[in-house]
């Protein structure tokens, strides 16, 4: 089974600087049933169906299935998801041997930026840069699922 242990942060200072690359997401969800969510993405070039499982109590892992899909399908499929979309802009931010992905949300979120970062087990240690703020790991309203109401 495909997992994925992620954590996620508000952000709090200046990054934009530290950042190697950007692109520009849209993304839409066709199930936000809190057991499964499924989504399709926009990714710059790039498209992908998303299928994630609840995660359990007290865990940050949770099940995660992504498939690459060809943009056309992605931009019908959308035509077709729950009302509400998402617009971001993610920045990738070198950290260590980790690289944190900042979305910087836009329209109906504007103003709202969080930090994710995806580790290879629950314990696993990483630095925390300073502009990193409070951990919304485990609140939902800030699961971009959430984010689309």
């Amino acid at each position: 089974m495909a997992t994925e242990t992620e954590r996620k942060f508000l952000v709090k200072g200046k990054f934009r600087h530290l950042a190697i690359k950007k692109i520009n997401i849209l993304q839409a969800y066709l199930s936000n049933d809190p057991d499964r969510t499924i989504r399709i993405r926009i990714a710059s070039k790039k498209a992908f169906l998303t299928i994630k499982g609840k995660g359990t109590a007290n865990s940050v892992t949770r099940s995660e299935w992504e498939f690459q899909v060809p943009v056309s399908y992605a931009r019908q499929i959308m035509k077709i998801c729950l009302p509400g979309k998402i617009e971001k802009t993610r920045y990738f931010i070198p950290a260590g041997k980790h690289v944190f992905e900042v979305d910087v949300f836009h329209d109906k979120n504007e103003g709202l930026i969080i930090a994710e970062i995806e580790l290879s087990h629950e314990n696993e240690k990483f630095g925390k840069p300073d502009w990193l703020g409070e951990e919304v790991t485990e609140k939902p309203e800030y699961y971009n699922v959430n984010l689309i109401k």
